[in-house]
């Protein structure tokens, strides 16, 4: 099986016709967790969106590709099916669909007629992520998201994650919200799935979820692009520091690109 790969090459994303992406570019691996940090309004959710398909977000210029597929040509769905899995900042409640429903559903779509995960199969694996997570068994049947505490959502986002395995994953600030210890299991979820079957971005404003999740790489992005890169030790220095000594080591007056 070829290592999983993301791509991402001087990408331009706008929105209302005003530029957020200004040239990002990142390399994802299979094996690989990639933290991207920076303050509000530098892109990093535009970027989220955008690579997962959100038709708000216009792409202007750049490429990215997927297992070396232009991640651009294809629909949302078919970015889905291909490996690709975005945990929401905000996730959405759908009335009327299961929690069991709709990731049963996800996990068959991204298989062949006549290869769908059995009932049988899907409840004991199900089961094993939802005590992994201490995520009560009821969630099983309650509708999607619906009532749930933002604690919740953010479980709830991993389990998805834990139960369709993709190649590449990007969490959207997963641990806003949460308190040290459903911080702790998100982490831990987080953690089960590290492989060199697995790449991660995780986009996050503070270095708490760092302690629990350790970064193989750590970006700092402004102005709509990576400006400084580093290892788990910078996330430690914008920590005790902020962001000011990038500003003032690069010039940077106004990292602000648009909101988030």
């Amino acid at each position: 099986m070829t290592k999983p790969n993301l791509t991402v090459k001087d990408l331009h994303v706008s929105i209302e016709d005003k530029e957020i992406l200004k040239g990002f570019g990142i390399e994802v691996n299979g094996g690989e967790i990639h933290a991207i940090m920076g303050p509000n309004g530098t892109g990093k959710s535009t970027l989220a969106s955008a690579l997962m398909g959100h038709p708000k977000y216009e792409v202007t210029k750049g490429e990215a590709s997927l297992g070396g597929e232009d991640l651009f040509e294809m629909e949302v769905d078919e970015r889905a099916r291909a490996g690709l899995f975005l945990a929401m900042q905000y996730p959405s409640e759908v009335s009327g669909v299961t929690n069991a429903d709709f990731i049963r559903s996800a996990m068959n779509a991204g298989r062949e007629e006549g290869d769908e995960v059995s009932l049988m199969k899907f409840i004991r694996q199900m089961d094993e992520k939802m005590g992994s997570l201490e995520i009560d068994e009821s969630f099983q049947h309650r509708y999607l998201n619906e009532g749930f505490s933002g604690g919740e959502k953010k479980r709830n986002e991993i389990l998805q994650l834990l139960m369709l395995q993709p190649q590449i994953a990007i969490l959207d600030e997963i641990d806003s919200g949460l308190d040290i210890d459903a911080l702790k299991v998100v982490a831990k979820g987080i953690n089960e799935l590290r492989s060199e079957d697995f790449g991660c971005m995780i986009i996050t404003h503070y270095q708490r979820l760092l302690n629990y999740i350790k970064p193989d790489f750590v970006h700092v992005m402004m102005q709509g692009r990576i400006v400084k890169s580093g290892g788990p030790e910078l996330a430690q220095k914008l920590e005790e520091q902020g962001y000011d000594w990038i500003k003032e080591e690069l010039g940077i007056e106004d990292e602000t690109v648009g909101q988030e």
